[in-house]
């Protein structure tokens, strides 16, 4: 296996009582995708004071800002003068943070985009960052994909959905958001173990995993235990029911249906026993149709109906 990283999109979200979130996530990361680059151009005092907290070791990629890609390849454009300065802000970013990857999302592949795409790439100048761009909507063009070639960029995919890199780089760069309703998901261990192998293909000399489902601080921090141990963690103290009444508790507003639940709550996994994660739906389709008052009501009336379908006739 070549070199790994991995981490998820952005460390807003990892809460950990009195200590700064960026501080806490690198401390069990080596890696995080820099989400606010996108909506905002940071100024100079808070990127030295995230390069700062972190320790030495410690990567960033950095998602270019989305006033830049839409000049360059969408409907959007600037004068030159606003143009040099969000190219300049995004260049300044990468140097700071030693980015080792920038990545550009692209919602088509059209003769417009691969346009602008390649008038991209003859602005941006960096020795250290590498682009890596992101096709969504619909399947990347042949002319698209040779400008990535032709200028050694990385074709970002998302390998938990079957996608593969399309261009040779020697670099994975996945973002990875699961095969659930836009990022509701989380990754069971099957899932988990398919991404490892995918990216400990030989093909790749570095796999840099960004994890961005709801769960996604859990996934990486999952993903990395197995990688360590060859085991995978539990998700909490309880098995079986009590853990399934656990992870409705966590945010289902009664009462609900149960299309509802599935629809809500489905997707969820949880520990059916100590060494085995399930979905919750697979539970939860068994549920008769009626409408459920409480996480309590929903696990009384399977358990009633594990035991009738355990009793002798």
């Amino acid at each position: 296996m070549g070199l790994l990283r991995i981490g998820a999109g952005g460390w807003a979200y990892f809460l950990i009582p009195h200590e700064g979130s960026l501080r806490a996530y690198s401390k069990g990361f080596d890696f995080v995708e820099v989400n606010n680059t996108y909506y905002v151009f940071e100024n100079l005092r808070t990127l030295l004071g995230w390069k700062r907290i972190v320790p030495t070791r410690f990567e960033f990629s950095v998602r270019c800002n989305r006033k830049l890609v839409d000049h360059y390849c969408g409907n959007k454009l600037v004068d030159d003068e606003k143009r040099e300065m969000f190219l300049e802000s995004v260049q300044r970013t990468c140097k700071i943070l030693e980015a080792t990857v920038l990545t550009v999302l692209l919602h088509d592949s059209g003769v417009r985009t691969v346009s602008g795409l390649e008038r991209f790439f003859s602005d941006f100048h960096s020795k250290a960052t590498r682009v890596a761009v992101e096709v969504r909507g619909s399947a990347p063009t042949r002319e698209l994909l040779e400008i990535l070639e032709r200028n050694d960029a990385i074709h970002c995919v998302d390998i938990s959905r079957d996608e593969e890199p399309m261009v040779e780089s020697g670099i994975l760069y996945t973002r990875l958001f699961g095969k659930g309703e836009e990022n509701i998901y989380e990754f069971d261990d099957h899932e988990l173990k398919q991404i490892a192998e995918k990216a400990s293909n030989p093909r790749f000399e570095k796999s840099i995993l960004a994890f961005h489902g709801v769960r996604m601080y859990r996934d990486a921090a999952r993903l990395k235990t197995f990688l360590a141990t060859g085991k995978f963690q539990k998700l909490s103290n309880y098995t079986g029911l009590d853990a399934l009444e656990k992870v409705l508790k966590e945010d289902a507003t009664f009462p609900l249906t149960k299309s509802e639940l599935l629809n809500s709550q489905g997707w969820k996994l949880f520990d059916q026993t100590n060494d085995r994660r399930t979905r919750a739906e697979e539970f939860l389709e068994k549920l008769p149709e009626t409408t459920y008052l409480s996480a309590r009501m929903v696990r009384d009336r399977l358990e009633r109906m594990i035991n009738q379908s355990s009793s002798p006739s």
